[in-house]
């Protein structure tokens, strides 16, 4: 099992912008692929931005343009840069690895004025 540490998550004014950390230890790192998620009560958790282990990166429509994950081997960190928030952005935003299939404990992003 990997674990995996979130950090990063506030409260922010719309248009803002925010950068989320993920730790993770347990594992070699450069061998994962990295993931983070989102959820919202009453909806099912989804995809917002993967990076392979060579660095390539796939995002929803939703936040292409918008979000950018990128990772640091040195560090076994994966990091999330998230500019113009939205409202809709609001979510609980888990970080993801594989193999094996590990979660973060989640971290609180709120875009609001």
């Amino acid at each position: 099992q990997v674990q995996l540490v979130e950090s990063g998550g506030a409260k922010v004014q719309p248009g803002g912008s925010l950068r989320l950390s993920c730790a993770a230890s347990g594992s070699i790192f450069s061998t994962l692929i990295m993931g983070w998620y989102r959820q919202v009560p009453g909806k099912q958790r989804e995809l917002v931005a993967m990076i392979t282990t060579g660095g390539s990166t796939n995002y929803p429509d939703s936040v292409k343009g918008r979000f950018t994950i990128s990772r640091d081997n040195a560090k076994n960190t994966v990091y999330l840069q998230m500019n113009s928030l939205k409202p809709e952005d609001t979510a609980v935003y888990y970080c993801r690895a594989n193999p094996p299939d590990s979660w973060g404990q989640g971290t609180q992003v709120t875009v609001s004025s």
